[in-house]
């Protein structure tokens, strides 16, 4: 073999064996290192093929623990900082590395997906804080089992805190719902834990069933019921559900204690929602018994708002005065007096929208007819559109609100993103 085949030739071969010991490593990269000593301010590594490293200044301090209990000749995980410094020396982080061990646990117990065990060290008005396989963790008032959620009638952020605080130095079961290194964020859930078991009775109900229960809790959104016959289980009776008639505040219908019959309209996730407003008779459905369009009826007025004032007609009736009737709201403040009774005439009733549109008798605008009749039928039709809206935004109360007691926990990532706020405001 000609002498230049034979140099190529062993040249190929050193190339190909030596491929690992020419490549370099980067910024961000986790290696081994082993530990070859250690002063006061610096420690240097042994960084095999990739050469010496070492830990000092900001980094040094950081890592004072894990430099303690580590031994000459130990090998332990670093990341690269710097390739190489000003003096040949790769810059490592202990610290970094050992967050990337902790967050390596931390999924893991995720994956697994059981129950673990927590001490809560701290407390702010969104919720918990605690800590898992080393990491700060944040627990969300509203993932709470019910044993533990605050409940505080006013919904005053003080109290709710005060309510919290009780809870520190306390074992919690949890689950994580959310993790994410990048942003530091880890959130658990005590109600996910609750949940498991909550499931299984619950399988012996159905939607539909009537269930007999006591009042334990009352909130601003609705009621807290547990069953009689499975105290365990504790389901939400939203504000809506209360009653047919407008309900402006459950605490003055419902309180703690009281013993109601209700049947359960949803369960899902192992949460379970209810309704009381379902064992009573719907008065709109005889509506038209007792009243029609263009009569002439005396009102209380119970409250005003922006698009007009409700009137309570009867026990269960409630009807409204559109704003524009008086050409603003101060105007309607000025005719309307709250708690006082008025005439009125209605100008249209729709019961499967359960709504009575009213008139002030003797008011420019009576006797003009309907709504559907008046030459401005197109800007009344929008006005009417607003009522619409705003009744059904008050009876049936904002989507997101009702479940904010009992939801399920389908937005983890918005959650997360809120509760991570929180996990920065306790480190401050």
């Amino acid at each position: 073999m000609p002498t230049t085949e034979k140099n190529a030739s062993v040249l190929t071969n050193l190339v190909k064996d030596g491929a690992d010991i020419i490549k370099e490593i980067k910024e961000g990269d986790f290696v081994d290192a082993t530990l070859i000593s250690k002063g006061q301010r610096v420690a240097y590594f042994n960084l095999g093929k990739f050469g010496t490293g070492r830990v000092y200044g900001i980094e040094f301090s950081n890592s004072s623990e894990i430099l303690k209990s580590l031994e000459i000749g130990e090998r332990t995980s670093v990341k690269v900082l710097d390739q190489e410094d000003e003096d040949g020396y790769v810059d490592l982080s202990l610290a970094e590395a050992g967050k990337q061990k902790l967050w390596v646990q931390v999924n893991e117990v995720k994956d697994e997906d059981k129950p673990i065990t927590v001490t809560i060290t701290g407390a702010n008005s969104g919720g918990l804080m605690t800590e898992v396989e080393g990491v700060k963790a944040f627990l969300p008032a509203s993932q709470l089992a019910n044993d533990h959620y605050p409940r505080v009638e006013d919904g005053n952020k003080e109290k709710i805190l005060e309510e919290l605080k009780g809870l520190i130095g306390k074992k919690l079961q949890v689950k994580i719902i959310n993790s994410n290194q990048s942003s530091n964020k880890l959130i658990v859930s005590e109600r996910e834990v609750a949940g498991e078991s909550i499931k299984e009775l619950l399988g012996g109900y159905k939607e539909g069933s009537i269930v007999e229960g006591e009042i334990s809790g009352v909130a601003d959104f609705g009621a807290f019921i547990k069953f009689k016959d499975q105290p365990e289980i504790e389901g939400l009776i939203h504000i809506s559900e209360i009653d047919h008639r407008l309900i402006e505040d459950p605490k003055e219908v419902l309180k703690v204690g009281d013993k109601v019959k209700a049947q359960i309209v949803e369960i899902k996730n192992g949460r379970v929602s209810l309704s009381l407003k379902a064992l009573k008779e719907n008065p709109w459905e005889k509506i038209g018994e007792k009243y029609e369009a263009g009569q002439e009826i005396k009102g209380r007025v119970s409250r005003f708002n922006p698009f007009g004032a409700f009137i309570g007609l009867d026990e269960d009736i409630q009807g409204l005065i559109h704003v524009s009737e008086f050409g603003g709201v101060e105007e309607m403040k000025a005719k309307l007096e709250l708690g006082k009774e008025y005439t009125f005439v209605i100008d249209s009733i729709k019961p499967e929208e359960k709504r009575i549109i009213l008139k002030l008798k003797g008011s420019k605008r009576e006797g003009e007819g309907s709504r559907e009749q008046d030459v401005e039928k197109t800007k009344e039709k929008s006005e009417e559109k607003k009522v619409v809206d705003e009744i059904d935004e008050v009876s049936e109360g904002n989507e997101e609100e009702k479940g904010d007691p009992e939801q399920s926990n389908d937005s983890n990532e918005s959650a997360s993103d809120g509760a991570g706020e929180d996990i920065d405001k306790s480190e401050e």
